[in-house]
């Protein structure tokens, strides 16, 4: 009798899965609406660490709740990612709402995602930590399929790992089309002058 597939490095998995906040609000789930299960190559950092490290060994029909404290998760709260803008230097200063996300570059060129977060008369406050920073996060996850990666889905895996670094990515940027990029540090020349 062949063995069951576990879940080890350079196994593709697929997860049904439900995310909640430490009071039991879901944040995302597998059958939501427009939800659809994980499909990944293990040890490649394509989950956060604490629910990659929870599923090793597990085997397809196994259910496993996991808790996943900040520092496993998305990271704590980095209050000087937290910053106020001018908001004639924002890419379209009469339209900015809480919540749009922009790709903004520092002065040593690193880009990095920010989201709005509020909208002050003449100012925005964009945040750079990831959504879920700073939370405890809980897991329930059901394993639906469990079997070795090809050697494509592992040089996939591979790439985009390197690619991911430091990067999340935001849901919606199919629907805004391309990211803005606000230069953060150099004021673009003449922004000064366009007062709201």
């Amino acid at each position: 009798m062949a063995t069951k597939a576990t879940i080890e490095p350079n196994a593709r998995v697929v997860l049904e899965y439900t995310l909640r906040d430490a009071d039991d609000d879901v944040l995302d789930a597998s059958d939501a609406e427009d939800g659809e299960p994980i499909v990944y190559v293990h040890g490649y950092g394509m989950l956060v660490p604490g629910l990659e490290k929870a599923l090793a060994g597990l085997s397809v029909g196994d259910e496993k709740d996991v808790v996943i404290p900040p520092e496993e998760g998305f990271g704590e709260r980095d209050e000087e990612l937290v910053l106020e803008i001018d908001r004639a230097e924002m890419p379209r200063p009469a339209s900015v709402a809480v919540g749009d996300e922009l790709v903004a570059e520092s002065p040593d060129g690193e880009e990095a995602i920010m989201r709005v977060v509020e909208v002050k008369a003449d100012a925005v406050v964009l945040d750079g930590n990831h959504p879920l920073a700073g939370e405890t996060l809980r897991y329930s996850v059901v394993v639906r399929d469990v079997r070795p990666a090809t050697e494509e889905e592992i040089e996939e895996a591979a790439s985009a790992f390197e690619e991911a670094a430091e990067a999340w990515e935001p849901h919606d940027h199919e629907a805004n089309g391309a990211s803005e990029l606000v230069q953060l540090g150099r004021a673009p020349a003449g922004s000064k002058k366009l007062q709201n």
